[in-house]
């Protein structure tokens, strides 16, 4: 279980990518931008990791954060996550599940304006017995630059 208050838990910055997801709260954001709490402590101290479109980044330039390495032989093996993608002109969220020969395949892609508020999801992630496996959290910066997408409390269940 992860929830980003102190640090990054294992997860790790893809080098492959174009820029990196940030630990934030908050308390320390810019009015406008990102959730108003984190989920965990659903106070605005709490931390989350975050992006935003920015002048820095280009619209549909990524940013990938993965997960520890997985055993294949797992069965009924999910990951529970929060997320929070308020914005007009929001990019898009996708998750793999990613082999480490680096074959990647699409859990779940969401694309523009989710809601303003931290919504639920649980994927199943099906160990197919010949490669162990990360899951690979992808933000793609969209146009806007009060736009983000947050991330919260990426939890593995007990099968895994």
């Amino acid at each position: 279980h992860c929830n980003f208050e102190f640090d990054f838990c294992g997860w790790k910055q893809d080098e492959n990518d174009d820029f990196d997801w940030n630990l934030r709260t908050s308390s320390t954001s810019k009015l406008g931008t990102g959730p108003a709490t984190d989920h965990t402590l659903q106070e605005p101290s709490g931390h989350y990791i975050f992006i935003k479109s920015s002048f820095f980044q280009l619209p549909g330039q990524k940013a990938r954060i993965s997960s520890p390495v997985l055993s294949r032989r797992n069965k009924n093996c999910k990951i529970i996550f929060y997320y929070h993608m308020y914005g007009a002109h929001i990019g898009s969220l996708i998750v793999y599940q990613r082999t480490t020969l680096k074959h990647e395949r699409i859990l779940l892609n969401l694309t523009g304006n989710q809601g303003n508020f931290w919504q639920r999801k649980a994927l199943i992630l099906a160990g197919n017995g010949n490669e162990d496996f990360q899951v690979v959290f992808e933000g793609i910066a969209g146009k806007g630059p009060k736009d983000g997408i947050a991330l919260d409390d990426l939890t593995f269940s007990r099968e895994c």
